[in-house]
């Protein structure tokens, strides 16, 4: 059991650290326009010297800006649930922590799932027809990364809260 949440530890480490990065940083994707190399991120644009912020409140970067702050929350609180079950703090007794942060990490997989889906969707629809020198970059990497990292640590959190539950009739 204990193998399992320390798995799932440092899968939803790993990931959560991946998100706020990914979130972050301004390469989600890089272009080429007139000999020189460009990059975007979910804040930020980049051209060669000098970054500036986007001023546009563009639907799909708002959405994707949300479902990624929304991913980052819930595994940041899945990690602290997580860690109160790995250590078997006592304080809450009403639900069982492993459960909870089992789920907290697939809240955050599907909330990371969404973001880069809709960022995916829409950058290829609207890139992919009007320019023909643009790539996704390693923000967007990370960020398709800790989906299976977060997917992990919810997998690892199920299997250790299936390992430790009561079964059967005599086992109450």
């Amino acid at each position: 059991m204990y193998s399992f949440m320390g798995g799932g530890l440092f899968c939803a480490g790993v990931g959560n650290i991946l998100l706020v990065i990914s979130t972050a940083t301004d390469y989600w994707m890089q272009y080429r326009q007139s000999s020189s190399y460009m990059h975007q991120g979910l804040w930020r644009y980049c051209v060669p010297g000098k970054c500036m912020t986007h001023t546009d409140s563009i639907a799909y970067w708002d959405a994707t800006r949300a479902f990624m702050i929304l991913a980052t929350l819930a595994c940041f609180f899945g990690m602290i649930i997580g860690v109160m079950a790995f250590i078997n703090y006592s304080s809450f007794t009403g639900f069982d922590r492993t459960f909870a942060a089992g789920i907290l990490y697939f809240i955050s997989c599907f909330f990371v799932l969404l973001a880069m889906a809709v960022y995916t969707g829409m950058t290829v629809n609207y890139y992919g027809k009007r320019y023909g020198n643009w790539r996704f970059s390693w923000s967007y990497i990370m960020g398709w990364v800790s989906v299976v990292l977060t997917f992990f640590s919810g997998i690892f959190y199920m299997c250790a809260y299936r390992m430790h539950e009561p079964r059967g009739p005599m086992s109450r």
